[in-house]
């Protein structure tokens, strides 16, 4: 009986099992929505997912006619030109702080890996309504009256834009750990001997971060730098629960993600230019991706 059921084709029918069900959901809730998604954005589809005419390339003109469209665009590479670099050199900073680090390394690895737990939303939700929520009795309001300065309006929308570092803080605060780790990853996979070497050769601080450890990281920190790219683009939580005391956005408050939620799902529920948005933040996303990739020679031999 055991032997049958270690058998090759027992093992091909329990693999079945086991990922089956996986590879069903994925197919069911993530391939078929995009490809209706796509096939959807060649039709005129108001209140209802089912397209009723089709349009050709006419959502897509549209879309990329739209002012609108073009500065949610524009906000995604402003909180990209925050996030990015930010998160980038923090969590480089953070890795090579825990590396050197020998005594109690896994509790400090834990403890800037577990925001990454915390949801978004909830996260956002402790920035609006606790750390900075405008009022004197605010964290940061608070701290700010001890130094004997008065409230500032963070969320206000207008001039200056103080919400700008209450976005950035929050995405920074979740996102920090998980890339730490990958860089710790990186940073551990060095051989000793590089480093050994350069001692024997009087190489010292930034010397050795700059000729050994960062060129050592150069995939890991390519992986790196396209993920929080992406994470940026996809940038939704944040802008959405934290402004949202206001309705509806300005343009310049507004990432690409929170106009196509209110294009798809606000009053006109216009479906098709909705996809077409969609279609068109992945295109770029992926050509952000190919040119990261060849500028820093991903997947080349030296």
């Amino acid at each position: 009986m055991g032997a049958r059921l270690r058998g090759r084709q027992n093992r091909n029918v329990w693999f079945w099992v086991f990922v089956g069900p996986f590879a069903l959901g994925l197919v069911v809730f993530i391939y078929v929505p995009i490809l209706w998604s796509v096939y959807l954005s060649f039709f005129s589809a108001y209140n209802t997912v089912t397209p009723s005419r089709f349009v050709g390339l006419g959502n897509y003109a549209d879309m990329l006619a739209d002012p609108a469209f073009r500065s949610s665009l524009g906000t995604f590479l402003v909180f990209a030109a925050f996030i990015v670099p930010t998160t980038f050199v923090l969590s480089l900073g953070a890795a090579l702080l825990v590396a050197r680090t020998r005594v109690m390394q896994t509790f400090f690895r834990s403890v800037f890996f577990l925001p990454v737990a915390c949801s978004y939303v909830v996260a956002s939700l402790v920035w609006k309504m606790s750390l900075f929520s405008g009022v004197a009795s605010g964290v940061a309001n608070a701290a700010i009256g001890l130094a004997g300065h008065e409230p500032i309006p963070w969320l206000s929308l207008t001039d200056p834009p103080w919400y700008w570092l209450v976005i950035v803080s929050a995405r920074l605060w979740l996102q920090l750990g998980f890339f730490m780790i990958l860089f710790l990853a990186g940073i551990q996979r060095i051989n000793p001997v590089l480093y050994e070497a350069a001692a024997i050769d009087g190489a010292r601080g930034w010397q050795t971060l700059r000729y050994i450890t960062l060129p050592q990281l150069t995939a890991t920190s390519t992986a790196v730098l396209l993920l929080l790219i992406v994470n940026a683009f996809q940038a939704f939580d944040e802008f959405f629960n934290i402004l949202s005391t206001f309705g509806t956005y300005p343009p310049y408050a507004r990432p690409p993600l929170v106009y196509l939620y209110y294009v798809a799902l606000g009053r006109g529920q216009d479906f098709g230019h909705g996809s077409a948005g969609a279609v068109i933040l992945t295109a770029v996303i992926a050509v952000v991706a190919l040119v990261q990739g060849r500028a820093m020679r991903l997947g080349r031999e030296d």
